[in-house]
Formats: structure tokens, sequence, C-alpha cells
């Protein structure tokens, strides 16, 4: 079958490790078989390409994380992206990393990762959910706890998780506030109805959750802008991993440093039923054309995107 994989790791050119090409589909047994009909990008792809989680021993690896398609019954299902891995110390492993992932025309999960694509929710759009969405819905609601909060800081918006956390904490009701270098990113996080701020700018107000993703460059700001209590959720750190703490402010302010990584099932059950009734819309940076993948990653790379780069089969 025709798949998008890493023939090979490069750090300082990981694109040029990226190939499209056939493959056997070899699925482990009692796994579904799902014909794949969207699945999109995130930065995990581009790493596993640089080989941070993927060593040369498990090439070639399909890559991708995401994906929405049919079942052989012809049920259209979207695939939950994690799998119970006892040889990772994670306790699991994402799809791409140690089993054959989604940018392909089949990918194969246990039975229990498939969920009913509601009615009114296309494929494209349910495939932007698994691993961006499903971890910002988790960064807010359940590590976060959003239902107590009045005010959310989304720091770098226009990535994948840090766009779904403006978008999210919007449908929940929350003040957003977000980040972004960007005039354009700023406006386009305006219309999603969020408060947009220059990084390092000073709030209207302190917030009881903040959204990081960037990490060394927004870190300080994110603490500074924090209300007494409040949750600092990191689900990342694409600008640096060396952030500086002042503990000071910690224990006086009592505030909470929580790391976060991906989702359950019924969050991702939710998001979808999010999507059924309108509530969010799942942000689309671009959509291309399976023969097209190099520019769907170069795209990626680019950081230039606001949203989802989604890959339509």
């Amino acid at each position: 079958m025709r798949a998008a994989y890493a023939s090979s790791t490069q750090p300082d050119a990981p694109l040029s490790a990226l190939t499209v090409g056939d493959l056997p589909f070899d699925p482990p047994e009692g796994w579904v078989p799902v014909e794949v009909r969207a699945s999109s990008l995130n930065q995990h792809d581009v790493w596993s390409l640089r080989g941070v989680g993927l060593p040369a021993d498990r090439l070639p690896m399909i890559l991708g994380c995401d994906a929405a398609g049919v079942t052989p019954a012809g049920d259209p299902v979207l695939v939950y992206p994690v799998v119970p891995d006892k040889a990772d110390p994670r306790g699991y492993s994402l799809f791409s990393e140690r089993f054959p992932g989604t940018l392909a025309e089949r990918v194969a999960a246990p039975r229990e990762n498939l969920i009913p694509i509601p009615d009114g929710v296309s494929f494209a759009e349910a495939a932007c959910l698994p691993t961006a969405w499903l971890t910002a819905y988790h960064m807010l609601v359940t590590r976060g706890r959003a239902a107590d909060a009045g005010a959310v800081l989304v720091q770098g918006a226009g990535g994948g998780v840090a766009t779904a956390a403006v978008a999210i904490g919007v449908a929940l009701g929350k003040r957003v506030y977000a980040t972004s270098r960007d005039q354009a990113k700023r406006e386009r996080a305006t219309e999603l109805g969020a408060v947009a701020v220059e990084p390092g700018a000073r709030l209207p107000e302190r917030v009881d959750v903040v959204i990081e993703s960037v990490g060394e460059p927004t870190f300080d700001h994110s603490m500074k802008c924090a209300a007494p209590g409040a949750r600092i959720v990191v689900c990342g750190a694409t600008g640096g991993h060396l952030a500086r703490v002042d503990l000071r402010r910690v224990f006086a302010m009592q505030l909470e440093i929580l790391g976060s990584s991906m989702g359950t099932p019924a969050e991702l059950a939710e998001l979808l039923q999010m999507c059924a009734t309108g509530r969010i819309r799942p942000v689309i940076d671009s959509e291309y054309p399976f023969d097209a993948i190099p520019d769907a990653f170069a795209r990626l790379a680019s950081g230039a995107l606001f949203g989802k780069v989604v890959i339509t089969h």
C-alpha cells in the first residue's frame, strides 16, 4: 500500500528523511483495518523524522498519529491514537512510534480505539482531533480544571494545540487571551473569539489557566500572568525546554505547574460531539492530496500555519 514513512532519521534536515512509496500492510492479530479517508500532520511527525523517539531499528516507520476512515463494515470511525505499551516508560505509545502510523492507505488499530464519527462531522474535521485537539481539551478541562476558571491564557496561537485551545476555551465560555509574534495570527485568534496580545504583553487581568506549548521564551510571562492558585499546563516546549522558574512566585502565588499529554477516548468522543453540535469547528490551515504529502510537510515545517494541515486520501 502507499504510505508516507521515515526511511531514515535526519536531525538537521528532517524532511529529507521523508519517503512516499509502497510498504506492506501487516496488521497485528485482532486489530481492525481502517481505510483512511483523511489524516492530519503534527509536529510529532517532524520530530520522528529527526529521530526523536524513533530509533533506527524501527525504520522504515509509517508516520502519522491522526486518521479518520471507514471500517470493513462501512462504518465511519475516528482512530484514537494511544496504544497501551508496557515497553514504553509512559505506559503507552502513539501510532508511528512502535506501530505503523496513519499516513497510509490503511491503518490497523485495536477495536476499542475506533470511535464512531457522528453525522455532521467530515472526515477532514475528525482527522484534526486525535492529537492536537484532544491534547488541548485534556489540558483545559481535565488538567487545568477550566470549569473553575474565568480567564485562560494560550501562548503561541497558530500551532495545532494552541489554536485548538483558543477555540475550545471560547466554546467553554471562558475569557481567552492568546499570544503570537505574528500580527496575522493574532488577527486570526481574534476571529476565533480571543483577545490577542503580543508576547510578553501585560494582560487586563490575571488568568486561572495557562496553556503552555512554547516553553522557554514564554514561561516567565506565563507565570507573571497567573492568578493565585492558577494552573500552568505544559504539553510541549517548541521554543526551548530549559525555562527559568522563579520558585518564589510558585509558592507565594500557590501555582500549579502541570504536565499533560494526550487524553482519553471519552474526551475524544466528547470533542466529536462538540463538533457535531456546532460548538466547535476544527481550524484547518490547508488540505493536501496524498500525492502532495511532501508539500504538506513543508507547510508544517514552515511555521506559517494557523491550525491543522490535513491530508485527503
